[in-house]
């Protein structure tokens, strides 16, 4: 590992190299964070029309598709999902060619599988390499086959699985309501479980400390572990006069406790929504006369939005790591009422830069928007507050990455 003032050689290893949600946003932007503060990044993952970064020997997986795939597709990925000798092959020949400090993983499994681990690992002994093996959990996924610690078919919180016992998400048919599809998951994870390759784990960055204290169920785990929640830019634009509405925005779904708003605007006709997104209840916003569905924004006009509306909402009932609708918000000076659940608690200070409700309790959602709403003094108060909050900046965040990789 070069010295303090070295540059560092950093491979970033995901299953999407193009834009697909929020692992591809964070990749694209510490590489192009890293790159600005002097150091080498190259990526390896899956090869897909819209890739946008890359590596310099060209080698990527073949897309794997689950949902458009060919019935002959259908019938390998079974094995593929658990070990993929190309994810080791083209990997390899990024190694050899890239000699990385540090490779960093982050979404891999059942794409490019655990194998990348054992590959980094052989490579190492093989040529006395350095390099450091980093990995961000931005989900559940290593202590929780589904990823979510939740069950789609009922709708309800589940750590059944926590502590290795991941024959419950067979039980539970927990990926997408198929016991076929459970068992992959689940012989996934009792497997490379069983092996032991993620001790082979340098560092764990979890986005939150609730994330973490799931994490540190698996001894494997505990100890690596280490919580940083995740960057945001800081608006350089003046402070936007506050309109008046609450805005929601994100999936319109019923695990981002979309129902439960719907239930309490019908209960507050008196209070003007803005909701900006997309999602399977998108139909049942309709019905509700004070609520202004603008569909799915992003960019200046997203930003417009957020940075004038009263105060913003997230009302999951899932275990919600580190939204970053909670805080871009409040990066932008608007005060959030969060469900009190999962990180969101980390992220909002009550009566400083927002409010907490009971999650999936919807009296207590009605209450606390009428009371926000209703003063509007309370609200103003919060707004500096906000703009004042000390969340990292991707600049800020990376330096705090390379001691990390450093190993300091």
């Amino acid at each position: 590992m070069p010295g303090k003032k070295q540059p560092i050689r950093v491979l970033m290893i995901n299953k999407f190299l193009h834009h697909n949600g929020g692992s591809e946003t964070y990749i694209f932007r510490l590489g192009e964070t890293l790159t600005a503060l002097g150091h080498e990044v190259q990526f390896f993952g899956m090869e897909h029309e819209g890739r946008c970064v890359g590596n310099r020997v060209g080698a990527y997986t073949a897309d794997m598709d689950f949902h458009g795939a060919s019935a002959l597709e259908k019938l390998t990925y079974p094995l593929r999902t658990i070990y993929s000798s190309e994810a080791r092959r083209k990997l390899r020949l990024v190694l050899e060619d890239f000699q990385p400090h540090v490779c960093h993983l982050n979404n891999f499994n059942y794409q490019l599988t655990p194998s990348v681990i054992l590959e980094i690992v052989q490579w190492r002994k093989e040529t006395g390499r350095d390099c450091r093996i980093v990995f961000t959990a931005h989900d559940f996924q290593l202590v929780c086959p589904n990823h979510m610690l939740n069950n789609p078919n009922t709708r309800e919180n589940c750590e059944k699985c926590l502590g290795g016992h991941f024959l419950h998400c067979v039980k539970g048919k927990c990926i997408h309501g198929s016991t076929a599809k459970s068992a992959i998951g689940a012989l996934e994870a009792i497997l490379w479980n069983a092996a032991k390759v993620y001790r082979h784990l340098d560092q764990i960055i979890c986005c939150s400390r609730f994330l973490q204290g799931k994490m540190d169920t698996n001894p494997l785990f505990a100890g690596k572990t280490i919580a940083m929640h995740n960057f945001v830019d800081r608006p350089e634009a003046a402070a936007a006069d506050k309109g008046d509405y609450v805005l929601y925005f994100g999936r319109y779904s019923e695990e981002k406790g979309v129902r439960l708003l719907l239930e309490a605007a019908r209960a507050l006709p008196e209070i003007p929504f803005v909701f900006a997104g997309k999602g399977p209840l998108e139909d049942e916003l309709a019905g509700v006369p004070n609520i202004r569905n603008v569909g799915f924004q992003s960019g200046e006009e997203l930003t417009r939005l957020i940075r004038e509306a009263r105060f913003s909402l997230c009302p999951s009932q899932w275990y919600e790591n580190c939204p970053f609708s909670v805080m871009e918000s409040i990066a932008h000076g608007t005060p959030v009422l969060g469900a009190d659940i999962g990180g969101i608690p980390e992220l909002v200070i009550p009566g400083k830069t927002g409010a907490l409700f009971t999650p999936g309790d919807a009296a207590d959602l009605t209450a606390k928007l009428r009371t926000l709403w209703s003063d509007p003094d309370a609200t103003a108060a919060m707004v500096e507050n906000c703009r004042r909050h000390p969340f990292d900046t991707a600049e800020e965040y990376a330096k705090k990455l390379l001691r990390i990789y450093r190993g300091e």
